[in-house]
């Protein structure tokens, strides 16, 4: 149960594209800012793929939690290939109003 709180602190809040605009989600900044916290450990996307995939290792050992396992698995993946291609987290800055 740590873990999927671990995991949904750092999916929950959305990174800021290269290119156009970011929707913010309901709530994110306030989250955002303790992602922030972590630094490099956060924003690195290798990093996120190693901990996807150390936190899938238990949980294959139960028949009950193979989907969570499978799930966690991709998303390693998708982690190791985006940080291949050089994308890092970065949060939403809100442009000041004028």
């Amino acid at each position: 149960s740590a873990a999927g709180v671990l995991v949904c602190l750092l999916e929950y809040p959305r990174s800021k594209r290269k290119k156009g605009s970011t929707m913010e989600r309901c709530g994110q900044k306030y989250l955002t800012a303790v992602v922030k916290l972590f630094g490099p450990l956060s924003r690195n996307y290798y990093i996120r793929a190693v901990l996807h995939a150390a936190l899938a290792v238990p949980a294959g050992f139960l028949l009950s939690t193979i989907l969570g396992t499978v799930c966690l698995g991709i998303a390693s993946g998708i982690y190791l290939l985006a940080a291949v291609r050089g994308e890092e987290w970065r949060p939403i800055e809100q442009k000041p109003r004028e």
